[in-house]
């Protein structure tokens, strides 16, 4: 009898030990054994030993959000909470040459930011998204859909954008000058700290808009950029012309800009409003380059209502 109560309390100790142990090795499991964890990719590889940081967060409708120069995808940390608290799933991509992403030789121009994205929205099988760009990231998302035919996106979302043009024209009288835009190059290959000083005084609409803070933060996420990247950005800045890709965008589109914008003035934003056929402008009254953190609020607001919008 000792016998066999001994082999009774083993056999009641199996059944409940071998599942408790069986569920602390499974890493796919959650603590209620109802959900599978499926983590996402941080990195993304576009080409051989080209890997791309993404920042993939949320559930729901995809917004696609592209940095400006010489930023990185966490320019957008005051954007990434509120999207994911309204529904979205949100995808920061940074660029080649910025932030944590790799910085390989090679060229660095609109061509190839573009076909990076393209190769990111396929791996991740993007669709009916919103694609939102700020500055350099406003032109590269209007290369984007010209040359995709909108792949993949059903909505253009554009913030303070550096387009059509970043430089003036005799048949384009605003913003920056060619010549100006040279003393920038120059200055990224002297004297990088610098350029970024003299670029922060202009960021906002005033030199103390923007929380002492905030500005260091922002600096610290330009000085991770790669300088030649930087430098070859900037030339392709001052020497592309979107204005031919204007009319090929037939999708909603909302063109967000700042009244002081000292950067990519705001005749830029009544330019492209003009060759945008489905095209709005939201005026930020009170912003200068750095709307997504002078109005934050009105910023992330304004774009949830956009995303939400039936097309």
């Amino acid at each position: 009898m000792k016998r066999t109560l001994t082999k009774k309390i083993n056999m009641k100790l199996k059944s409940v030990v071998v599942p408790v142990i069986a569920s602390l090795i499974a890493p796919s499991a959650s603590i209620a054994g109802t959900t599978e964890l499926h983590s996402r990719e941080e990195y993304v590889e576009v080409e051989k030993n080209v890997r791309l940081h993404v920042t993939d967060l949320g559930e729901g409708q995809p917004v696609v959000l592209i940095h400006g120069l010489p930023q990185s995808d966490a320019m957008y940390e005051y954007q990434y909470q509120y999207l994911v608290e309204n529904g979205c799933r949100v995808i920061g991509i940074t660029l080649r040459g910025f932030g944590k992403s790799d910085k390989p030789y090679g060229p660095y121009n609109y061509d190839v930011y573009a076909h990076d994205i393209k190769v990111v929205l396929d791996k991740l099988n993007i669709q009916q998204g919103v694609l939102g760009g700020f500055s350099m990231g406003g032109a590269i998302s209007i290369h984007y859909i010209a040359k995709y035919n909108s792949a993949h996106i059903a909505k253009l979302a554009l913030f303070g954008a550096a387009a059509p043009i970043w430089t003036s024209r005799p048949d384009y009288p605003y913003n920056l000058t060619a010549e100006s835009v040279n003393d920038l190059i120059a200055l990224s290959k002297a004297n990088r700290p610098q350029l970024l000083e003299n670029v922060g005084k202009i960021f906002a609409a005033s030199e103390t808009a923007l929380p002492t803070g905030l500005a260091n933060w922002l600096i610290a996420l330009h000085m991770e950029a790669s300088p030649y990247a930087t430098t070859q950005s900037l030339i392709a800045l001052r020497d592309t012309d979107l204005r031919p890709e204007l009319s090929k965008i037939n999708i909603p589109t909302i063109i967000f800009h700042g009244t002081k914008d000292k950067i990519c003035e705001f005749a830029m934003a009544e330019q492209m409003h003009k060759g945008i056929k489905n095209s709005t402008i939201i005026r930020f009254e009170n912003s200068g380059h750095g709307l997504f953190l002078e109005e934050r609020e009105k910023f992330n607001s304004e774009l949830v209502k956009f995303i939400q919008q039936k097309v």
